[in-house]
């Protein structure tokens, strides 16, 4: 027996010597690195290592949990919550009466931001009305809190600071208010000669371009008295459910205070919807604030809001055929042509890469969805709501 033992090992021992030496070069051959080929990323193995000691339920809960609180806590330094979590947007720190504006050429400038749906209206302001930066001046300002010293808005090597040689915006607030505490925002109106701010409030600087008298603008008004009513309480409306109402949706803490936006947002566009449904625009048959108010919102909503503020219920492109008509009515738009166009007043591409890059806490990954740009929004294609001369389709001054 013991012979027959002592041939049976002698037979396998280079069979026994192979099959260990491969099972020592399977332990110890080096990990495999990103880059090699093949390399699979599994993170840290947390779960498997982590099994036998502490039950996935409980290890995922927690980590579910921290995250959560860290999500929260950066969205409440983005923006601020109420105790039911619900976005509170701030005041706005200067306001200015329109008397205080002098009808004078080259004295004031505007601060804006391509990405921000309030810039945007006072850029479309700004266009239909006809002024130039020879009238009133303007800087489109880049987005990157990376560089911002506080805020997010900063100058670029393509359109610097003309007033101050500012570096940022902060920077601009710090000179023309000497130790500004405050939020740093934009739209932004300064008086140049007095070097001070006017206002950093979108519906004062409207108001404030809808009035300014000088030869060669546009006489034209967003705002006529017959209807001033009307349009207050429309823009009211389309402000605190539309315009906000995005906001709202896109950096609630809750899913009670998510839910509570949404409904008036769809609510409120299904009234709009159906106003265009008898109208061009939304108060009749020309162009006013409200429509000013409305636009911003709903030429990016389908590209951005519909992804990072998760508005996706219903879209303008397939669900809203009047307000995506009237959407593109108003992007075509045209004016002189050596002026800038209504479609010259946002660039989407931009805008969605600035919203899904700079908003960290709402899209940590900063991936930019591909989605719909100006063509896939089909702006481009006729409106079929009558012609689109500025002078014939808003109210005379």
């Amino acid at each position: 027996m013991l012979l027959q033992k002592r041939d049976y090992f002698a037979m396998n021992i280079p069979r026994l010597q192979h099959n260990t030496q491969r099972h020592i070069t399977m332990c110890t051959r080096a990990k495999p690195q990103a880059g090699d080929k093949g390399f699979v990323s599994k993170g840290l193995g947390i779960l498997e290592w982590s099994g036998k000691v502490v039950p996935q339920g409980l290890l995922v809960s927690g980590v579910k949990e921290g995250w959560r609180q860290a999500w929260k806590l950066m969205v409440q330094e983005l923006a601020p919550q109420d105790t039911s979590g619900s976005y509170i947007r701030q005041s706005y720190s200067f306001t200015a009466k329109s008397s205080e504006i002098k009808n004078e050429a080259g004295r004031y400038h505007l601060y804006l931001g391509n990405a921000c749906p309030w810039c945007h209206r006072v850029l479309l302001a700004y266009v239909l009305r006809g002024f130039n930066q020879g009238v009133v001046s303007f800087t489109q300002l880049g987005s990157d809190p990376t560089k911002a010293r506080r805020g997010g808005w900063i100058f670029t090597q393509q359109d610097p600071d003309p007033v101050w040689g500012a570096q940022d915006l902060w920077e601009v607030y710090d000179l023309a208010f000497p130790g500004w505490q405050g939020r740093c925002t934009a739209p932004l109106l300064v008086d140049k000669t007095e070097g001070r701010i006017i206002s950093n409030e979108s519906k004062d600087i409207v108001g404030f371009l809808d009035g300014f008298k000088l030869h060669g603008l546009n006489q034209i008004t967003f705002r006529p008295q017959e209807l001033s009513a009307e349009i207050d309480s429309l823009c009211e409306k389309i402000y605190k459910n539309v315009n906000n109402g995005v906001y709202r949706s896109g950096f609630a803490t809750s899913q009670a205070a998510y839910d509570s936006a949404q409904v008036s947002l769809y609510n409120t566009l299904d009234e709009l919807e159906a106003r265009l449904s008898q109208n061009r625009f939304l108060l009749g048959d020309r162009f006013t604030q409200a429509d000013l108010w409305l636009f911003p919102t709903i030429c990016r909503f389908d590209t951005i809001y519909s992804g990072i503020f998760r508005c996706s219920q219903k879209l303008i492109r397939t669900d809203y055929p009047n307000l995506n008509a009237w959407m593109k009515d108003v992007w075509q738009f045209k004016g002189p042509e050596n002026c800038l166009q209504v479609s010259d007043t946002i660039d989407i591409e931009a805008a969605c890469a600035s919203y899904y890059t700079s908003l960290f806490p709402l899209n940590p990954s900063g991936i930019v969805p591909s989605g719909p740009r100006v063509k896939g929004l089909g702006l481009q294609l006729p409106a079929g709501r009558g012609e689109n001369s500025i002078d014939s389709n808003c109210f005379k001054a």
